[in-house]
């Protein structure tokens, strides 16, 4: 009998020991994900539905995304609050001078305006390869309902990791205060039923803190382009996060280790290369943030 009481002490005590994220979805430590960033920003015009079905047929664990707000209020996915003037084009289809490119303010528009811009067109130079179409910023739900409706279709599932882009400089200009963004995100995710298979991401600490108030079981990621220390980091947040996102070039095996041990995930961002997919793998990520999802498919073959 006292033997079995040490095995049974033993195990438990490993059992606690062993990382695991306090996620509430089926995505842990030890696990790895492929996500598709903007959809495949590398292969079609970034944030739009060809993009994101792209992603879908590639097999992504998630789809990787990034929403702004617009005037009446609703939830546009684009990665700026304006039209970025390297991918968008006038209504009558000019080029958008860059010095002018954040007075065509998104917050400032409706979305009847904002689907008028073309953002799909124009040439891209950093990702040649790139499909040309015409295609607008959609809104959110849109997109988490025409997905919704091919996992259905294809008898397939998805998670979604979506950004809120925010600034505090920005507050009242180009979105609204953090409470309010949090607000709206939270009550589209609960309304099209996704709020299990979400992650929501920031760099903007604010919008974390604010949605936590909101949910305590979605897992929040935070996300990090600056070289502060990971204490630093998580001190500035005020809470640990789920999750971990950093440009992958700020990481090592050791740093890795150091989030392991806190129960917190490392997916950084953006890898394109197959040799950096790799080296991350192999020193211990739990994901990667990729604009090539077809180029990452070859680390599901390396357990």
């Amino acid at each position: 009998m006292k033997i079995m009481l040490i095995m049974l002490l033993v195990l438990l005590t490993h059992c606690a020991q062993r990382p695991q994220c306090n996620c509430h979805h089926k995505y842990q430590i030890g696990s790895f994900s492929i996500q598709g960033h903007r959809g495949a920003r590398g292969l079609f015009p970034e944030n739009t539905w060809p993009a994101f079905q792209k992603a879908l047929e590639l097999g992504v664990d998630f789809l990787e995304l990034d929403v702004v707000v617009d005037k009446d209020g609703e939830l546009v996915v684009s990665h700026e609050s304006f039209m970025n003037s390297q991918i968008c084009l006038t209504p009558q289809g000019k080029i958008i001078p860059t010095s002018k490119e954040k007075t065509h303010n998104l917050y400032q528009m409706s979305y009847a305006q904002i689907k008028q811009y073309d953002c799909g067109s124009k040439f891209y130079p950093r990702f040649p390869q790139q499909r040309k179409m015409k295609v607008s910023k959609p809104l959110l739900s849109d997109i988490i309902a025409q997905t919704e409706i091919w996992l259905k279709e294809h008898k397939k599932s998805v998670q979604y990791n979506i950004e809120l882009k925010s600034e505090e400089e920005s507050d009242g200009l180009f979105h609204p205060a953090p409470h309010i963004f949090a607000q709206k995100l939270f009550e589209q995710l609960r309304q099209q039923g996704i709020l299990e298979r979400t992650i929501v991401q920031s760099f903007d600490v604010r919008c974390l803190q604010e949605f936590k108030k909101l949910n305590q079981q979605v897992p929040l990621s935070l996300l990090v382009e600056n070289r502060l220390s990971i204490d630093e980091n998580i001190k500035r947040l005020g809470f640990r996060p789920n999750i971990y996102s950093c440009d992958y070039t700020f990481l090592n095996a050791e740093k890795i280790k150091q989030l392991h041990l806190q129960n917190i995930l490392v997916i950084p961002w953006t890898v394109n290369d197959k040799k950096d997919m790799q080296y991350l793998k192999d020193i211990g990520v739990d994901g990667i943030i990729t604009d090539y999802p077809d180029q990452a498919l070859f680390l599901r073959g390396n357990k």
